[in-house]
């Protein structure tokens, strides 16, 4: 895989009405399950795209990407607070 290429999610689940909210399909706490779509850690924040694509990402890579994904994103739904930190 290129170091360029993403690999999205489709769209989440659907309302009744057939119509997919934002704030539904990121409402969900992310999982051990969810995976970073750049290197497999587990995920702690899910962006929502234009397209209704969501990408998964880590801790690490949600901060290399912040930038890009601010400009592009409908929603951001960020986990990391949940990470804990060490002290020194």
């Amino acid at each position: 895989m290129s170091g360029s290429k993403f690999w999205a999610r489709g769209p989440g689940p659907r309302q009744e009405n057939g119509e997919s909210d934002g704030a539904s399909i990121l409402a969900g706490t992310l999982t051990a399950v969810d995976r970073c779509d750049r290197c497999g850690a587990q995920a702690y924040v899910r962006v929502l795209l234009p397209s209704r694509l969501e990408l998964l990402f880590c801790a690490h890579h949600s901060q290399q990407y912040a930038s890009a994904l601010t400009k592009i994103a409908v929603e951001i739904h960020d986990e990391t607070h949940r990470l804990a930190r060490v002290a020194a």
